[in-house]
């Protein structure tokens, strides 16, 4: 809003300062660039982000593989933690030694986790490499292209505050010097301060 505000100082003005005309010339570049620039970089972050995100998938989906594993036997839970965020994800799981095949054929034994309601001898889900061995959930498109709308906003803001911390920063040596000018002013008005030749 001050970036506007300061527009008005391109009016014509017998008061109005070199620095004023500077100061608007700095408003009006910001928030152009705020306007024109702050969403194309956005725009082409999260374009970017998206790409990458997308082919990450798609690689996931190929290395890695859905199987079922047997639960053998369930496992204690780990001592009672004290941190909420902790005890909520750790009440969402149950640990659980299991079995699976992978898919080379080789046979696997573990701990992995489950639903808290896994009782032995029953199957679940998990995934795996090539090799047999657990790993994470592959990407899918609506978190890649979630991720990727988050990284575009996040571009579009850091531009916009580099840009509006670039004008402050101008504000501020403008300010800076109308405040040595003005000391320099009253230097020369002290001099002749109270003086009664002072208007002649």
């Amino acid at each position: 809003m001050r970036m506007i505000w300061g527009l008005w100082r391109w009016r014509r003005n017998p008061l109005r300062r070199r620095t004023d005309l500077v100061e608007a010339w700095a408003a009006l570049v910001a928030a152009s660039l705020i306007l024109l620039v702050a969403p194309a970089v956005g725009w082409m972050s999260g374009s970017l982000a998206h790409g990458a995100l997308m082919k990450a998938a798609r690689e996931q989906r190929a290395e890695r593989h859905p199987l079922s594993a047997t639960v053998l036997k369930v496992l204690p839970h780990p001592p009672i933690d004290s941190d909420p965020e902790t005890a909520s994800a750790r009440d969402a799981q149950r640990r659980v030694l299991a079995r699976w095949t992978g898919p080379d054929g080789s046979r696997h034994e573990g701990p992995l986790a489950a639903r808290p309601d896994a009782d032995p001898g029953e199957r679940f889900r998990i995934w795996t490499d090539d090799h047999g061995r657990p790993v994470g959930r592959p990407l899918d498109a609506a978190t890649a292209t979630t991720h990727a709308v988050l990284a575009g906003i996040g571009a579009a803001a850091g531009t916009m505050i580099v840009v509006d911390g670039a004008r402050r920063l101008v504000v501020w040596r403008l300010m800076r010097r109308r405040y040595v000018q003005w000391d320099i002013a009253w230097a020369r008005a002290g001099q002749d301060w109270g003086r009664a030749d002072a208007d002649s």
